[in-house]
């Protein structure tokens, strides 16, 4: 088919704002999927995007399309990561389209996502459609959402379209306004092939399946072909297009969208955002904009029970052979034994990942408290990059600690500025702007630290709007701070799954914080257990968990205090013996308490 036939396009939308529910509808009426195959969030494939309603691997679906016209078009919609962590995804994705259609919930309005992914797609220079969904709500207020639309994007009110994608309504004028706005491919046939690979999963048979859009020159299933980026040679084990499943085709043109079956072990040797070309006489230039994801949160993951480490490995291994985003690394901690520090792009990522490996591998997991990437600048002149505070050297040869500061927008009505800024004014946030929406919405930007913007924050920030605010987030710089490094000592032991790297104002707020918790956490023993928070060699906060009381004098019944008194020496004595040589376990519930480490409501 030629490329005036083809539209490119892909939906966003904030989280739950039905952009799954409003695929659905588009491959019911263009007949992609049969009524007996239909089920609800088609191509969210994974239990855990059904339950959440978050779309968290990408997808494509071709489509065909007879318009009003009477002119049959090929329509491939590229559906994206729904949540901020994917933000790389989600640009690679729109990256493959030549238009979006921009959802917007007729009760909700505009949200951090909404404004986020509006940037993305323009930045990629994308033709925007918006529309307004869920206006069967009783809730619903099309006509004051348009208006907040109408002012984001200068699109004038009446064309803005109103639907509801789960009663269908409107949903052929989606289609018909996707035909008329977005442009077709702009590709050269004859020209050396480009294509972008904007996804891949991983296939037991085929290897690694690659989601290409042929941006230039076309693609034979006998053709050499060559990552610019990785620079790995490899032969198609089968092209073709997803409809949706896959369907096998000869050829791919410039303008389609389709997955090559590259037969690659590992998703590291086909990231998103490469080109493919072909391995002889190919391009010279690769298409721009790729990167490696980059992980921005770490965690130690450890089985409960250490004789399951193997199974954690390899569930690890193959969870990493459809997410190259996902990196580990063996770790031993003196409380916990052997696990794997683990590298996330956010708390969802890592969120994500844990109820897999949970759910789909039977494994019982304790991840310690999720902490950042520092900078440290040693006295003579080295940096070195660390992501877990065991790493930290020497306070001595240590110049300066840089941390990784994040700029956030936070969506949320009027009313809650004020709770809003105090919370993150004592997370060290750095007051940017305020925008108003209208009178009873405003974008508050900020700049802060991402350690603190992983702990707690997000459940702080809902509980102050009631559910209201919305927050997205990306990377700015890093930054040197005055930051130190927090132990803990249990029975005079440093336990170093619970070390933290603090803030030197905040250390003995939260040392004191994390002893009163753990004290109330860790089990009594037959002797007295001191619980010590400290900086270096000073302990800055203490708490005992008193010993068990076991009743000696309760055999005397009588005869002289010296007989007591000899009976109490030579407990304490054993007590004494005891605390040397006796061991503390610490419960898992103690590594979860760093997590709300966040000042009290």
């Amino acid at each position: 088919m030629t490329q005036e036939r083809i539209r490119n396009f892909s939906i966003i939308a904030h989280i739950d704002h039905r952009k799954s529910t409003l695929a659905d509808r588009m491959l019911q009426l263009t007949n992609t999927v049969s009524q007996r195959d239909m089920q609800e969030q088609l191509l969210d494939d994974m239990d855990l995007e059904r339950e959440r309603g978050v779309t968290i691997k990408a997808s494509a679906v071709r489509m065909a399309y007879t318009a009003k016209n009477g002119v049959e078009y090929i329509i491939n919609l590229i559906d994206t990561p729904g949540h901020v962590d994917f933000g790389y995804e989600v640009s690679r994705a729109l990256q493959a389209c030549e238009g979006a259609v921009l959802v917007v919930d007729a009760s909700q309005g505009i949200e951090a996502q909404t404004l986020a992914n509006v940037y993305l797609a323009l930045e990629q220079d994308l033709e925007i459609i918006p529309v307004v969904n869920k206006i069967d709500l009783p809730a619903a207020r099309p006509d004051e959402i348009a208006d907040e639309v109408e002012n984001l994007l200068g699109i004038p009110n009446e064309d803005i379209l109103r639907i509801s994608a789960k009663q269908g309504l409107g949903v052929p004028e989606v289609l018909e306004t996707v035909i008329e706005r977005v442009p077709p491919p702009s590709g050269d046939e004859s020209a050396p092939l480009r294509a972008l690979v904007f996804d891949s999963h991983y296939d037991a048979y085929k290897g690694v399946i690659a989601y290409v859009r042929v941006v230039d020159g076309s693609i034979h299933k006998n053709d050499l072909l060559k990552l610019m980026a990785t620079g790995a040679k490899f032969e198609p084990v089968e092209i073709g297009v997803f409809t949706p499943a896959m369907r096998k085709f000869e050829t791919l043109h410039a303008g389609d969208v389709g997955y090559i079956a590259t037969g690659f072990k590992t998703v590291r040797e086909c990231r998103v955002g490469d080109t493919i070309t072909l391995a002889a006489d190919g391009a010279v230039d690769r298409l721009p904009g790729y990167e490696q994801a980059k992980p921005m949160v770490f965690a130690g993951f450890y089985p409960t029970d250490n004789d399951d480490y193997p199974q954690l490995r390899d569930a690890l291994e193959k969870l990493q052979l459809n997410d190259a985003a996902l990196v580990f690394e063996p770790e031993t901690s003196q409380a916990l034994n052997f696990g794997f520090r683990v590298g996330f792009l956010g708390l969802f990522h890592m969120d994500i990942v844990q109820e897999r490996l949970e759910r789909e591998y039977e494994l019982d997991i304790l991840a310690t408290a999720p902490s950042v990437e520092y900078q440290i600048v040693k006295r003579d002149g080295e940096t070195l990059t660390i992501d877990s505070p065991a790493l930290l050297p020497d306070p001595s040869v240590i110049d300066e600690i840089r941390e990784p500061w994040m700029n956030i927008q936070i969506y949320t009505p009027s009313d809650f500025i004020g709770p809003l800024m105090e919370m993150i004014t004592k997370k060290r946030g750095e007051y940017v702007t305020t925008e108003y929406i209208d009178t009873t919405r405003v974008i508050l930007n900020y700049r802060i630290p991402l350690s603190e913007l992983i702990i707690d924050f997000y459940d702080r920030l809902k509980s102050i709007t009631r559910g209201y605010a919305s927050l997205d987030y990306s990377f700015d710089e890093y930054q040197a701070a005055d930051l130190v490094k927090l132990d803990i000592l249990v029975n005079a032991e440093p336990v170093d799954a619970l070390a933290i790297i603090v803030h030197r104002d905040d250390a003995y707020h939260k040392g004191q914080k994390l002893v009163t918790k753990l004290k109330d956490l860790i089990p009594r023993q037959m002797f007295a257990v001191p619980i010590q928070a400290s900086i270096g060699k000073k302990v800055i906060s203490r708490a005992d968990v008193k010993a068990m009381r076991k009743d000696v004098l309760a055999k005397c019944y009588g005869g002289d205090v010296t007989r007591k008194r000899k009976l109490l020496e030579k407990q304490k004595k054993g007590k004494r013996r005891m605390k040397m040589i006796g061991s503390v376990e610490v419960p898992q519930e103690a590594f979860m308490a760093l997590l709300s480490l966040g000042d009290d409501q």
